[in-house]
């Protein structure tokens, strides 16, 4: 036998051949994800399909969707989980329905790829994920030597390139499970919102999928990178789920060229210590960064003496005792922007302090804030225009995800009675475009706080360093006519976000629309 079945069950069968299968569940109506995928690795011209898995494009898979999303490229794909089973207590087996509302056929396989990934590797279903929110992780299918993924292929599984009006056909994708065995995930796709609170069965997946214990395969997973800042932009903060980073300012803690700390730093400080002060952390890192002006005999020396400075300061700060610190610089080396413009510059100088993150609710470097905003109906919608038609927003949830998450999902609608583009959803600083151009442009301010919440972003790792990609809507790259709107079409747009534990309502800021008083349900 030449497939390797994942193990699903305890009871075991013994193939003729001696290969180990276990049953799977009971068969759902026949689809292409029951078919059994090779499991030899595929490469850039897979194997023809099997008959079987020819015969199956012409059924109908009809199993109650989990949860659904839309396409917000391709205006009639709808994308519909119909299962999610964990295996072996470790792995995950998703399927996904994809259908075609249409009269025209639709491509999935541009739509379902990890757009993380190279170019030429952006294929099949190897989008398909879930969050993994108590790592702070972002989970995608296994990989096997030689192969983008353990998913779905438009030829090996005889699925074809596109989806036939009023047609559906199944995909699935293995991964790993989240952690701490939840009974729900959050199911992540390149084309729509994430869809929530999915439940997950521990009963076995309806088919045969690929082992990942049969073959070594690696793991693909982007680590989410949840920024927020002060208001006077005299810090960053990223918050892993475990760490926190607090990215202070050069420009603000020392003069140009200096080392010496000024009369502001210490309110600064004084912010960054109390955090510290309620974080059980035994290690304290201080490291100092440089952006890409001038050469390392000046920026590595310097990087390192801020650092010291920082650390000192901080110590002399804390309340408590324990703490051990470690000071490094890094001159021009880790950058976090694209040292390209001036604004990527400014905040590529900076000290980032490091460590667990606190145990205690508030987590806000602005210190001790209680937010007494009630959760009312809040404002969701606002009119502007683009190229002299109208066009309209509506916010249609601000959802708290568990770890401290959010979802921010909304809707552009060309109002007008033309053709229009609505570029201004990624009209924002180059450094805040990551690898592709995003509907970055968004931002969530806690008032009371003083604090702003920037996109989260996508961390991949890469031969030089890591590149960043928004965890939002993507309006270009392989969806390159996002922004283009016909007469009345509404396309829905997403972000994910930190949220803070006890903010009850947010002011979103979308683009060039105006400041919308939104509650956090």
């Amino acid at each position: 036998m030449s497939n390797r079945i994942l193990a699903l069950a305890a009871a075991v069968t013994l193939a003729a051949t001696g290969c180990g299968v276990l049953p799977t569940g009971e068969a759902a109506p026949p689809s292409p994800s029951a078919t059994s995928p090779s499991s030899e690795p595929a490469t850039s011209a897979p194997a023809t399909p099997t008959a079987s898995a020819q015969e199956s494009q012409d059924s109908q898979d009809s199993r109650p969707a989990l949860a659904e999303t839309r396409s917000t490229m391709t205006e009639n794909l709808k994308i519909e989980v119909v299962g999610l089973n964990r295996v072996k207590g470790k792995h995950l087996v998703a399927q996904l329905r994809l259908s075609n509302t249409g009269t025209e056929q639709v491509p999935w396989t541009g739509e379902m790829g990890d757009n993380t990934r190279e170019l030429g590797e952006i294929r099949w279903a190897s989008g398909i994920g879930v969050l993994d929110t108590t790592a702070r992780v972002w989970l995608l299918p296994y990989q096997p030597e030689g192969s983008p993924c353990l998913c779905s292929d438009q030829s090996r599984d005889g699925l074809g390139y596109f989806v036939e009006p009023g047609q559906s056909i199944n995909v699935y994708a293995v991964l790993p499970a989240p952690s701490g065995n939840p009974a729900t995930a959050t199911v992540v796709t390149p084309v729509g919102p994430p869809m929530l609170n999915v439940p997950i069965s521990d009963a076995p997946p309806a088919g045969d999928f690929p082992d990942p214990d049969a073959e070594p395969v690696t793991k693909v997973t982007r680590r989410l990178v949840l920024p927020s800042e002060s208001s006077d932009k005299s810090e960053e903060t990223t918050d892993s789920g475990k760490d926190l980073q607090v990215h202070l300012s050069s420009d603000v803690l020392f003069a140009v060229n200096k080392a010496n700390l000024t009369p502001k730093a210490k309110t600064v400080l004084a912010r960054t210590a109390k955090l510290v002060d309620a974080s059980p952390a035994a290690v304290v890192t201080v490291e100092g960064h440089a952006d890409s002006s001038g050469n390392d005999a000046i920026n590595d020396p310097l990087s390192r003496r801020r650092a010291l400075a920082v650390q000192r300061a901080l110590s002399a700060l804390l309340t408590r005792e324990g703490p051990r610190f470690q000071a490094r610089g890094y001159g021009s080396r880790r950058p976090l922007y694209s040292n390209d413009s001036d604004e990527g510059k400014r905040r590529n100088r900076r000290v980032t302090v490091a460590f667990e993150k606190p145990r205690s609710e508030q987590t806000d470097p602005a210190g001790d804030v209680v937010h007494t905003l009630s959760p009312d109906a809040g404002e969701l919608t606002a009119t502007g225009e683009a190229k002299g038609q109208p066009i309209g927003l509506e916010i249609t949830g601000l959802s708290r995800l568990p770890g401290g998450l959010g979802l921010l999902t909304y809707t552009i609608t060309n109002q007008g009675s033309a053709e229009t583009w609505y570029n201004d959803l990624h009209d924002a600083q180059d450094w805040e475009s990551y690898k592709y151009q995003a509907a970055s442009n968004v931002r969530l301010t806690d008032a009371a706080a003083r604090r702003q919440y920037l996109p989260g972003r996508l961390e991949v790792p890469t031969d030089d360093g890591v590149d960043f990609y928004c965890a939002c809507t993507d309006v270009s790259g392989v969806r390159i006519s996002t922004e283009k709107f016909a007469p009345g079409q509404t396309r829905v747009f997403w972000s994910l976000f930190a949220l803070p534990d006890n903010a009850r309502n947010l002011t979103v800021k979308i683009a060039s629309f105006r400041d919308l008083d939104v509650p956090v349900r």
